[in-house]
């Protein structure tokens, strides 16, 4: 491959990188000039790409790619926007078939940070670790993710704190502890190294709060006697599940592509009749048009499409997935005229950084900073908000996507009292060191 080709496999874009004796790549936005500068000049086409063919690229503060030095893994690390503090967001450890999915996933969760950590009055501003499961080696060895966390944990340490990393979807607790072991620059260390641990549980509750606001806001009485089809059941569906189980839910059905993943949910719920287990095919939307009161899709993002969205039967989408909306203006409006409500991602599934954004202050017992979020009363509560954007929406003709935009946009341009654009200039002064 002699130029960038965006249909590219991850093995074939590594060896184009090696081609052309790149080990490390940038690509940094030019505030002064309105361009991307990219480190080198055989990237020249990828830099062309992300204004034609990448509508969430939104003037991305920088974008950093390695190859591991000893995993030969592509790691990428994507800053969006840090008017309000250095970029936050988790790593993803995840299967890619192509390198424009790579780079398309973290342009748009790193933008999704910014939104989520903005509307939920963070002090930080919007990133994201994104790592492609290599094609040659057994991810689930623990001698190969040490490795791999390590050296990516040292490309963390090596961009001086401008992006701040934390767990997501594929990485694991163990692999947060391995981060922490070579990094400063990380949230969701171990609780037995002073840190907030595993944030599932609170996201989990979170997005049970959303599903209650979008209920309540449509005079549908509470979760009680509902029935919830959720599309995936890791952590945070099945702590969700739990919440729901407790708030007197009628009937959760779990779905997943993992035999293991439901075998887990079965030992969490034991004999509860309220919950069942379906096994399904990778690329199967089923759980998406069950006759369900919620469809919560609680795994991999663009599920909402113009595929999917004809045949939803439920009132009620609130689930844990980031980037649920493929295109996220026109299929929000699409769910609008179908009379379906929508609560946005970057709202439901918050607490997975409220629970670990600033754990470096320390902890109290049932710590209001957190549990603000989750009550019944807080005018930016995730239950609050959830209502509150259903019904301004229908007052306004705005999309609930457009309603919580609005609200958003506002936010990030509020600079951090101290830290402003701090990651602005570290990335400047990185630039500079080159």
């Amino acid at each position: 491959m002699t130029q960038f080709n965006p249909n590219a496999s991850i093995d074939e874009f590594l060896s184009f990188l090696k081609e052309n004796g790149i080990e490390r790549a940038w690509w940094v936005f030019d505030y002064e000039n309105n361009e991307i500068i990219a480190s080198h000049e055989a990237l020249t086409g990828l830099t062309q790409h992300f204004h034609s063919e990448m509508p969430d690229f939104d003037r991305h503060e920088g974008i950093f790619l390695q190859i591991g030095p000893k995993t030969g893994t592509l790691q990428g690390i994507f800053v969006h926007h840090t008017n309000r503090g250095q970029a936050a967001g988790g790593t993803r450890f995840w299967f890619y078939d192509k390198i424009e999915d790579f780079l398309f996933d973290g342009i748009r969760l790193s933008k999704g940070m910014t939104y989520k950590n903005a509307l939920a009055d963070l002090w930080w501003g919007g990133g994201k670790g994104v790592i492609a499961v290599p094609s040659n080696a057994d991810r689930n060895d623990p001698a190969f993710r040490e490795t791999l966390y390590t050296e990516y944990a040292e490309f963390v340490t090596s961009l001086k704190g401008c992006y701040v990393t934390a767990e997501d979807v594929g990485t694991l607790p163990k692999d947060m502890d391995t981060i922490f072991s070579a990094t400063r620059f990380t949230t969701c260390i171990p609780e037995e190294k002073g840190g907030s641990g595993n944030p599932s549980k609170l996201t989990g509750v979170g997005v049970a709060r959303a599903m209650e606001g979008a209920l309540d806001a449509l005079g549908m009485k509470g979760i009680s006697g509902k029935t919830v089809s959720v599309q995936g059941s890791g952590h945070v569906a099945r702590f969700m599940t739990e919440e729901l189980l407790k708030k007197g839910v009628g009937r959760v059905i779990l779905h997943d592509i993992f035999q293991s993943s439901l075998d887990t949910a079965k030992a969490m719920f034991g004999s509860e009749p309220r919950v069942e287990y379906r096994l399904i095919e990778k690329g199967d939307m089923s759980p998406l048009f069950e006759k369900a009161d919620v469809v919560s899709p609680c795994a991999t993002g663009g599920t909402l499409n113009d595929d999917t969205i004809p045949r939803i039967q439920a009132a009620i989408i609130a689930g844990g997935a980031n980037n649920q909306l493929e295109d996220e203006a026109r299929h929000a409006k699409m769910l609008q005229e179908r009379e379906i409500v929508y609560t946005p991602d970057f709202l439901n599934n918050r607490m997975g950084i409220v629970n670990c954004a600033n754990e470096q202050y320390g902890y109290v017992n049932n710590d209001p900073a957190i549990y603000r979020h989750l009550n019944y009363e807080w005018e930016n509560s995730i239950y609050v908000l959830t209502k509150n954007i259903v019904l301004d929406s229908k007052k306004s003709g705005m999309t609930t996507y457009e309603q919580a935009l609005h609200m958003t946009q506002k936010k990030m341009q509020e600079p951090h009292p101290i830290w402003g654009n701090r990651s602005r200039q570290i990335i400047r002064s990185l630039i500079e060191e080159k």
